[in-house]
């Protein structure tokens, strides 16, 4: 008996021999541009669309069994018929032979060249691809075969891709509904040999345009790549993704961010990512994470890591995104900022926890929430060490400066913007600052709460240590009205005001503990109509204090001695005016503050007061009555003037009514003088007299 080895040796030599004659014969007896109606006829029937194959169909059939095409488009849907859907200049495709006898397929390389994607919707919002991912639905299951047992699968053949390449490609993308248009163009992608659960090399370049900003986008990106057989799990590795942008409307008018990763493994069946060794980086600023998580990334992706950024000048970045560094107090301000938190990230909201952050000399720790990133609404709450905001403004004034309370500067602030973007803010949180230091300013055990929302504002704001008294106050503001309106209450107890003036105006005309309460209200959409709007009351006391460079005393004493024709007396060199208490209460409205009852007293001097001021011209109009007593008798009246205040603010004037300071006998002596020079030489001589006086 013939020996079976031999046999089926034989056998399977005389079918290769023969699938050898058939690769080497077929190709003379048969020509694939035959079948390019049929073609065209099974994908119409399939897909409705209309192929075209105005290149070459070549076939190969040994190792390799393949095709190669020259020009093909696939047409659009009637209503897209302004061009194709896509085209393809050229294109490669082949299977190994042999293998596909053990159920192994084995591609060789894939080739398209000058492929271009036109992907359109319409204003209606309806996709020229839809009908491509339109489902069938099966049908029901027939009666009476629910039983019958399903047909066993073939097992699955092992799949390998000697690799792709894209070159050249172009995808159109013209979204009629929002008017938006992009163009990618110079699309090449080359892989190596793909099988599954084996890494694959992968680069792609491309350069994209938008119409509506005009920014060009240059993208690279190279990753090893690898994927399972179910197509549900890829692992990356290695990946670097580069991004340049381009254009006018980009700061410096060119930015480059790169993005790489040492390792990322996703899960699309339980929906999780794993990723490590992320960094971004964009110029000069660093953003790092060794570890971060995904779940639900299919559904509602959410990712959780520690995040760090590397130290790095905000003021160098801002120089490189060509813009205007303000110039500040301080020079090397702005010139380190590093940050680490906990970030927890989703598509519409970000979540920073544990925030550490140095700003120069400054630590910030705390938390930051954002939700909703189309309206955002931001929570936080941050303690800082020590901040001086005056190294940050542009340096002071050398001109004098009236002194604005903490509301008062905060409403001034938020008045400054623009109203529609203080109508649609929403916050809410605390700072907590241990040292502050504003408008030369030191403040000590400072806490701001802010709440906004639906165009109403709210600030509570305290400082428990100011010059050795402390500060409360709290402003109100509704945005939601066609003028804005605002509410201030504020009060100060036991505040030392001398060392308080030199700090903010670098000088003191008066020492003393002051104690004072203000409530304000307004109506405007600016500082002017705030202003002009303003309306309220207020009150203060001072103790223990010194008017200086201002001596009523002597004023009274060298009126005395003009009128008495005796010497003057002596200049002093600090001239000043001590009272052991000053107090009284003003209104304002409409921008005017009238003050009636300002009362001051010490152990030689009582002093009435009244007045107003204009707060919108700084204009000053005021009138103190001045009493000498004696000490040992106060009842007893030793001098008395009567001063008017003019000028403004920043530089007061002050004049004597000289009438006041004559004795009762000296008031009747020029009384009987200006009768006498009336019947002389006029009633307008004597008129003149008693104005000189005055």
């Amino acid at each position: 008996m013939e020996n079976p080895f031999k046999a089926i040796v034989s056998t399977l030599a005389a079918i290769v021999l023969l699938l050898i004659a058939v690769v080497c014969i077929l190709p003379f007896v048969f020509d694939p541009n035959d079948f390019k109606p049929e073609i065209a006829a099974a994908v119409k029937e399939k897909t409705g669309r209309e192929l075209v194959l105005d290149g070459e169909l070549k076939l190969s059939l040994f190792p390799w069994v393949g095709v190669s095409t020259g020009k093909i488009a696939l047409n659009n849907t009637p209503e897209f018929q302004d061009r194709p859907f896509t085209t393809i200049e050229e294109s490669n495709v082949k299977v190994l032979l042999l293998p596909l006898l053990s159920k192994k397929v084995e591609v060789d390389r894939i080739v398209l060249k000058g492929l271009t994607l036109n992907l359109v919707r319409n204003k209606q919002g309806i996709s020229n691809w839809d009908d491509l991912t339109t489902k069938t639905v099966a049908p029901a299951t027939v009666a009476g075969k629910q039983d019958e047992q399903p047909t066993p699968k073939a097992a699955p053949a092992t799949f390998t891709i000697g690799g792709i390449a894209i070159e050249n490609a172009q995808i159109n993308w013209d979204d009629l509904k929002t008017e938006k248009y992009i163009e990618i163009k110079d699309l090449n992608l080359n892989t190596d040999k793909f099988a599954f659960d084996e890494p694959m090399a992968v680069a792609v370049s491309l350069t994209a345009l938008d119409s509506r900003s005009k920014a060009v986008q240059t993208i690279k990106l190279s990753t090893e790549l690898s994927v399972n057989e179910k197509l549900d799990a890829f692992a990356l590795r290695h990946s670097d993704l580069q991004v340049t942008t381009s254009g006018e409307t980009v700061p410096g008018k060119t930015l480059t961010t790169a993005l790489t990763v040492a390792d990322a493994a996703l899960d699309m069946n339980q929906q999780t990512a794993k990723i490590y060794g992320l960094q971004l980086k964009s110029g000069d600023v660093t953003l790092a994470a060794v570890e971060m998580t995904g779940t639900s990334i299919k559904d509602k992706p959410s990712f959780q890591g520690a995040v760090t950024v590397a130290p790095f000048s905000p003021a160098k970045v801002i120089q490189q995104l060509a813009i205007s560094l303000p110039t500040m107090q301080d020079a090397n301000a702005l010139s380190k900022l590093s940050a680490n938190f906990d970030l927890t990230a989703t598509t519409d909201s970000a979540d920073l926890q544990s925030l550490i952050m140095m700003l120069d000399d400054t630590k910030i720790i705390g938390s930051v929430t954002v939700k909703d990133f189309s309206r955002p609404a931001v929570n936080f709450n941050l303690d800082i060490d020590a901040l001086d905001l005056d190294r940050y403004l542009p340096p002071p004034d050398k001109s004098s400066k009236p002194i604005a309370s903490p509301a008062v500067s905060l409403a001034a602030g938020a008045s400054a913007l623009p109203v529609e973007m203080l109508r649609k803010l929403n916050t809410n949180g605390t700072v907590a600052l241990g040292k502050l230091k504003v408008k030369g300013l030191a403040m000590q055990d400072v806490h701001i709460n802010l709440n906004a929302k639906d165009g109403t504002i709210t600030t509570q704001q305290s400082v428990k240590q100011l010059y050795q008294g402390s500060y409360s106050g709290n402003l109100n503001m509704n945005t939601r009205d066609d003028k804005s309106t605002l509410a201030i209450n504020e009060k100060i107890d036991h505040v030392q005001i001398e060392p308080l003036l030199k700090d903010y105006q670098g000088k003191a005309r008066m020492s003393g503990i002051v104690n004072a309460s203000a409530q304000l209200q307004g109506q405007g959409n600016n500082t002017d109509e705030l202003k002009a709007s303003l309306k309220g009351q207020l009150s203060f006391l001072f103790k223990d204090g010194v008017l200086k460079g201002f001596n009523l005393q002597k004023i009274i004493d060298e009126g005395k001695a003009l009128i008495k024709g005796s010497a003057l007396p002596a200049d002093a060199k600090n001239d000043q005016t001590l009272f052991s208490e000053m107090s009284g209460t003003a209104t304002i409205t409409n921008g005017l503050l009238q003050n009636n009852d300002l009362v001051a007293k010490s152990s030689k001097l009582h002093v009435d007061g009244k007045g107003n001021i204009n707060l919108i011209s700084e204009a000053v109009d005021y009138k103190i009555d001045a009493k000498l007593v004696n000490a040992e008798e106060p009842e007893q009246i030793k001098g008395a003037a009567i001063i008017n205040i003019a000028g403004t603010l920043d530089n007061p004037s002050y004049s004597v009514d000289i009438a006041s300071l004559l004795t009762d006998k000296n008031k009747a002596k020029i009384d009987k003088l200006i009768n006498k020079l009336d019947k002389k030489l006029g009633s307008g001589v004597g008129n003149l007299l008693k104005g000189f006086l005055k």
